[in-house]
């Protein structure tokens, strides 16, 4: 059904930057049976020591994210757990999984405070937290919706718990027991059935939490089979969730067409959000799943980006057949992007906006007006009590903003068709991209096209009239969009 689309090929390559980044753990990955690295999901521990530095430093805009995280309801150290044995999601059934995100969303809030503050309590809270579910939660329930809880909140417990691995109280083989006989299982099912129906019944993003779960499960745990499972399925993946899939046609101007955009724009941010956590997990563990495919998830979110910005961006209508498998069928087709709300936000464009161009040198003008827009970002209960308020852990401008890269990382360059190593050659590249520069863009000042929108979100910008004027250095054109 996406092959008859019409996948374009002539997308504008994107540049190779000056700085070369390495994914972190390339070294550590470059054998099959190498161990990996550890803290390693959201968060290795350079990240961790320079959000600490650079808070005690009194450095902008860490000092605005920290502020934002010191202010949530849920990063205290009062914060109790209320741990259930079954969780239940979906029509249907008694639903209290409210109760398990609002704890995850705490234990992680706490244990990113720790670190940033060197404050013990907030550890303490948190894996009090995490001990508490680990020792309680035994399956979880519900309508088709349990795949999104298993989904969501297994890649979410997984992160809060790498970052309190070493706490000498936090039980570290129970909550692995937890994401491989409880998370683990319905997102790894999901990925191989569906849910027993076709395979494009699914939106995109059902798929993203089943890979984000199954990917943060192999990490956490230590199975390096299970974390090339993940890999294998955003690459070739059937449903929908795999990147050429959720991306399917790629235009003239380097924009990658977001298929859910047709459905609507909240669920479009949830699948951009969900595809670069599952980028950056990978990245820490030494696997450029930002570069497969010439960058396509770049074009991807630069598309929704301006989309969700009020800018026009064009749609390749497609029509998915949706039903069970020897049941019930059907069609739909989705004609056109959705209408959109520039006010709407998510906590989703630091992470991708600092990895573009900070760590690769990429122009990614879009993103970084969408991330400079939505400074300082929050996390769960900042954005509504409703659970996709809760889909991204958040606080993106504190945890992902990162200075320029300014010499290529050293050692071994990954094999170009090892899944250990995405689709990266040396210099960061895909086979067959521009290594030149587009007419009149100057490679020597990685991130300068896009230093209006990182003004902005270190605060030290203004947004006049309600307007933010950005250039667009690989076009030499402005762009112009109501906040």
């Amino acid at each position: 059904m996406l092959k008859a689309t019409g996948i374009g090929t002539g997308a504008t390559a994107l540049a190779t930057p000056t700085a070369l980044a390495t994914p972190a753990g390339a070294a550590a990955s470059a054998g099959a049976a190498a161990p990996l690295v550890h803290p390693g999901l959201l968060h290795t521990r350079a990240d961790l020591d320079r959000m600490a530095a650079k808070v005690q430093a009194g450095a902008r805009p860490y000092t605005a994210g920290f502020a934002k995280l010191t202010a949530n309801r849920h990063a205290q150290s009062g914060w109790k757990a209320n741990p259930q044995a079954v969780v239940y999601r979906g029509s249907g059934s008694p639903e209290n999984y409210a109760i398990l995100y609002n704890d995850i969303h705490a234990a992680y809030q706490n244990a990113l405070r720790h670190h940033v503050s060197g404050e013990e309590a907030y550890a303490d809270t948190a894996v009090a937290i995490l001990n508490a579910w680990s020792g309680t939660l035994t399956r979880l329930e519900g309508s088709a919706d349990r795949f999104l809880a298993a989904g969501l909140y297994g890649y979410q417990f997984a992160n809060a718990a790498e970052l309190v691995r070493d706490h000498g109280d936090f039980d570290l083989g129970r909550a692995q027991e937890l994401m491989r006989d409880v998370f683990h299982p319905l997102s790894d099912d999901f990925l191989t059935r569906h849910n027993n129906a076709v395979v494009t019944n699914y939106w995109p993003n059902w798929d993203l939490t089943a890979m984000a779960c199954v990917l943060a499960t192999g990490i956490f745990c230590d199975e390096r089979a299970v974390v090339e499972r993940a890999v294998a399925y955003f690459k070739h993946g059937d449903g929908m969730g795999s990147v050429k899939h959720a991306i399917p046609v790629v235009h003239e101007d380097g924009l990658g067409e977001w298929v859910e955009a047709g459905r609507d724009q909240g669920h479009a941010l949830l699948g951009v959000g969900l595809m670069g956590t599952v980028c950056e997990m990978a990245w820490n563990q030494g696997i450029d799943l930002y570069g497969h495919d010439d960058s396509r998830f770049l074009k991807g979110a630069q598309y929704v980006a301006k989309w969700s910005l009020g800018g026009d961006v064009p749609y390749t209508a497609n029509t998915r057949r949706k039903g069970a498998i020897g049941g019930w069928s059907g069609v739909e087709t989705a004609s056109g992007a959705a209408r959109v709300d520039p006010a709407m936000t998510r906590p989703v464009w630091a992470m991708i906006a600092n990895h573009c161009t900070k760590r690769r040198g990429l122009p990614a003008s879009y993103v970084t007006r969408a991330a400079a827009k939505a400074a300082p970002e929050g996390g769960g209960g900042d954005y509504g009590p409703n659970s996709g308020g809760f889909d991204q852990l958040g606080f993106g401008t504190l945890a992902f903003t990162r200075d320029r890269v300014e010499e290529p990382a050293k050692g071994p360059s990954p094999s170009p068709e090892s899944s250990s190593a995405g689709s990266r050659v040396a210099g960061g590249a895909r086979p067959g991209a521009s290594a030149s520069p587009a007419a009149g863009e100057d490679l020597a000042a990685t991130g300068s096209g896009d230093a209006a929108g990182w003004a902005a979100a270190a605060g030290i910008g203004a947004v006049a009239g309600g307007l933010l004027l950005l250039r667009r250095r690989d076009r030499g054109r402005e762009q112009k969009a109501g906040e």
